[in-house]
């Protein structure tokens, strides 16, 4: 058997977790720059407010609605769905976290007479009463059918936070009732052919020959979620695989022009990458930036440019990967253009063992050296909040001179950010 658990309404419940307050109240939130809703909660859904509409149409909208919005805040979301993931993971041989807020399990070693149901109830207890977060549970004999199971126990109350498919006849009962386009594999791309083909749900297409499926798609993918609708077990068990490539983008509030405020923002983005190299224990060896005008305002000039660097030895230092990033915008940037988005990418990246450095790198002695730093900084900004300590290209310089301490937080637009009273000690909750 597998499980997948799944937060339910992710960042919404994240928001709840210190606002109890909102229990039972429409809450959004919102994405980057404060665009656009991208979580919503169950009484936002009854509103009637869909995934995607423009912050500013909800007052047009819903004019009457006491709506509580909340600025993305991916510090807050990450520390909780790791404290969920913990707990989760002392209570089972092994897990594959899917995304920031779900994960598969494996029940290898468990009793061949355990209650899955009566676990998976316990499990959901457990988890909110030590986190605040609700979550749900699927399991089944594979983890597409885990996948199904998982939205009948998000979606129905009966089942009390744990669905369980175990036998042919709730499997079968599960599919019918479960639409094609909702099935695990085949998204988008199939569901419209399927459609047009007459299938409508899970059952529809998991009834047909083989042969069809074989024959009319010639896709592998699609071919193994028909076998595992069927009941057979043949999705790999995943491997949590390191990033290939690192990429760290943001479109700006406004626009801008100058060089040197693109430069703070390419810098912060690349003292992201780098942080995230560190957390999978990996080094880059190329580093990309790209620049754009907005090519929604046809009246202005438009220019769009990458180039990047190799590094002579890969790193994850921030301050070699910052000045990397700098450089190579540099070399992209030209004046006269209004411009409304950049980013960084990272490439070439390895597992950070004991690196043959080139006998012609100059900063070779400093590895060590700045692996220590990091080390440092990594640990100050993990206990005391992020951006506690930054390095000077990080900071916007005000028209005296004097740098801004206020980084990466405020290159985005964030006007309904919560604070972070799990990571920030300037924001621990005091009673009164």
């Amino acid at each position: 058997m597998y499980g997948i658990i799944d937060c339910d309404n992710c960042y919404v419940s994240c928001e709840r977790v210190f606002r109890p307050d909102l229990e039972g109240k429409p809450v959004v939130v919102l994405s980057n720059n404060d665009g656009c809703v991208v979580a919503r909660s169950n009484e936002a859904k009854a509103l009637g407010i869909k995934g995607g509409i423009p912050y500013y149409q909800l007052a047009e909208l819903f004019p009457n609605e006491k709506i509580a919005v909340f600025s993305s805040n991916y510090e807050l979301y990450g520390d909780l769905t790791g404290r969920v993931m913990s707990l989760i993971n002392q209570e089972v041989p092994a897990y594959f976290r899917y995304s920031i807020d779900e994960c598969f399990v494996y029940f290898d070693g468990f009793d061949k007479g355990t209650d899955f149901k009566q676990w998976g109830e316990a499990l959901h207890r457990k988890v909110k009463q030590g986190v605040g977060m609700p979550i749900s549970i699927g399991i089944a004999p594979n983890k597409t059918l885990a996948k199904v199971a998982s939205h009948f126990a998000k979606k129905y109350i009966g089942y009390r936070h744990c669905c369980v498919i175990d036998s042919d006849e709730k499997r079968a009962k599960a599919l019918k009732l479960f639409p094609v386009e909702d099935v695990w594999g085949i998204g988008r791309r199939y569901f419209r052919k399927l459609n047009m083909l007459g299938v409508n749900t899970a059952y529809d297409f998991a009834s047909r020959p083989e042969d069809w499926v074989r024959t009319t798609f010639n896709n592998i993918v699609l071919l193994r979620t028909w076998r595992e609708l069927n009941g057979a077990d043949c999705v790999p068990n995943e491997q949590l695989a390191d990033k290939q490539s690192i990429c760290t983008s943001r479109s700006f509030p406004g626009m801008i022009t100058s060089y040197d405020e693109l430069r703070t923002h390419v810098s912060n983005y690349a003292v992201r990458c780098a942080e995230k190299l560190r957390r999978q224990h990996s080094v880059a060896s190329i580093v990309s930036v790209f620049l754009n005008t907005n090519p929604f305002r046809e009246d202005l000039a438009q220019y769009w440019n990458s180039r990047e660097m190799r590094l002579v030895t890969p790193t994850n230092s921030t301050i070699e990967i910052a000045k990397a990033a700098s450089e190579v915008l540099k070399s992209i940037y030209r004046q006269g253009f209004r411009y409304k988005k950049a980013g960084v990418i990272l490439m070439g990246i390895t597992e950070e063992t004991p690196l043959q450095t080139d006998l012609f790198d100059i900063n070779a002695e400093n590895i060590q050296r700045m692996r220590r730093l990091d080390k440092v900084i990594d640990r100050i900004n993990q206990t005391q909040g992020s951006e506690t300590v930054v390095i000077g290209a990080q900071q916007y310089t005000s028209k005296n001179g004097i740098g801004k301490a206020n980084v990466f937080a405020n290159a985005i637009k964030h006007d309904f950010r919560s604070k972070n009273p799990s990571t920030r000690i300037t924001d621990i909750i005091q009673l009164t």
